[in-house]
């Protein structure tokens, strides 16, 4: 289909109006978060450089590290084939954390072979 190759931006929504984007640090290249982006969070990110997201339990926008200065700076933002994901490279910075359990990562947890533990790693 003419998607894969097309220059015009044309994403996919769901159905809630949202696209998930997964954040990832452009110099160490270790993905950081996952969040939800809506028109106007992904619109207020590409407006100030730094990441904007929609709070699904809380129905807003924030401004990721607004309050812990653990702001990300946009490198690059790369869409997918399909249109239906965003991959966003960022600096991240104050204390380099991207988990509000003041980890660096939200993927800090391995899951076993057996499908029901989980490794802290």
């Amino acid at each position: 289909s003419s998607i894969e190759e097309t220059d015009i931006f044309t994403p996919k929504w769901t159905a809630d109006g949202l696209i998930p984007a997964i954040v990832q640090d452009a110099e160490k290249g270790d993905v950081l978060m996952m969040a939800w982006m809506s028109e106007d969070s992904l619109a207020k990110t590409l407006e100030t450089g730094e990441t904007w997201f929609w709070s699904r339990s809380r129905k807003t926008l924030w401004h990721k590290g607004g309050t812990s200065g653990n702001v990300q700076r946009v490198r690059r933002i790369v869409v997918d084939c399909d249109q239906d994901c965003l991959l966003i490279f960022v600096e991240q910075c104050g204390e380099a954390v991207a988990c509000h359990t003041g980890r660096r990562s939200c993927f800090y947890r391995v899951l076993e072979k057996d499908g029901k533990n989980l490794l802290k790693i």
